[in-house]
């Protein structure tokens, strides 16, 4: 991946090379070897564990720490998080943290380079990533991380962690590990990751101003290890914790609670206490209008029952 010389432009190109389109649902057609393997629910377990650590290396690593930098770290962990996060097949940190901050730049604009109100589901879903336009990024965009070598190294070839991991899961468990492991684990979790692009979007409650179409989605919070918060997250970025209330459910946020209790990452932003309280009043505003919206359906109702009574 050659950054430094990219010309490549926010302007989103809708349609993907029949090449990338036939190798990307070669890869995901491996989900298929499932019928390969008899069942076992220590398989299953198996791909249960390794969905969430590389979860956690998209949402984490990728997403918190390399796109937002809302955590500090140590240098060697800043490569431990950013391997965790290769693993899951979604390109490198680099290409993947520079992308997204375009993205919350020109969120749900025509400049977006995946939103689903303005170039559908699919496209928002998974198919933008297939266009060879966006092999490059911009290196002005991550300079923060673009310094280290050994992060450009791991973005330019980021094939060698997901191959390093499928090898290991195959050393480990045979066949077996490796389709549930990988191929099965691969599968859900690429689709589970995107559906913050494209349901997150479209699905979900609106607590702030973002000033897009952000939705706050405990559903998808829990599929996503907390992503799901995203009119939270839109509305303030660089927050380490999606999930701002204690009922809020973000396992990644709890992850790296417990990391810093050790020393290992440090710093974790949260949203001020200004932005907290707007949301709680906002959420009392929405509270009192349901309120008022039942209460008036309620008495509609009442008031037709009375009428067909004395008709």
């Amino acid at each position: 991946m050659n950054s430094s010389s990219s010309t490549v432009g926010p302007v989103v190109k809708e349609q993907a090379p029949l090449l990338f389109l036939i190798l990307f649902f070669l890869v995901q057609a491996t989900v298929l070897t499932v019928f390969t393997v008899p069942f076992s629910w220590s398989l299953v377990w198996v791909a249960v564990g390794s969905y969430f650590l590389r979860m956690f290396g998209i949402t984490a690593a990728y997403h918190r720490y390399f796109s937002h930098a809302s955590f500090k770290t140590s240098r060697v962990f800043q490569f431990v998080l950013a391997w965790i996060g290769a693993m899951a097949m979604q390109k490198g940190p680099l290409w993947w943290a520079a992308h997204h901050r375009n993205h919350h730049k020109y969120s749900d604009t025509e400049k977006d380079i995946h939103s689903p109100s303005r170039k559908g589901f699919w496209y928002s879903h998974m198919f933008w990533f297939l266009r060879d336009d966006y092999n490059d990024y911009e290196a002005k965009l991550i300079p923060d991380f673009y310094k280290y070598p050994e992060l450009r190294f791991l973005d330019r070839y980021h094939w060698i962690a997901p191959l390093s991991y499928a090898v290991f899961l195959y050393t480990v468990g045979g066949w077996g590990w490796l389709v549930y492991g990988y191929a099965v684990s691969t599968f859900i979790l690429g689709h589970a990751t995107w559906t913050i692009n494209s349901l997150s979007h479209v699905y979900g409650s609106v607590r702030y101003d973002s000033r897009d179409t952000s939705k706050n989605n405990l559903w998808l919070a829990i599929l996503t290890m907390g992503e799901g918060w995203h009119n939270n997250h839109h509305y303030y970025c660089s927050s380490a914790n999606q999930g701002f209330y204690w009922y809020e459910v973000d396992i990644s946020y709890y992850i790296l609670k417990a990391l810093s209790l050790f020393g290992i990452v440090w710093d974790l932003k949260k949203p001020p206490k200004k932005v907290l309280d707007e949301g709680l009043l906002r959420d009392q505003e929405q509270k009192e209008l349901r309120e008022s919206m039942r209460q008036e359906k309620q008495r509609a109702k009442v008031k037709n029952k009375v009428g067909v009574l004395s008709t």
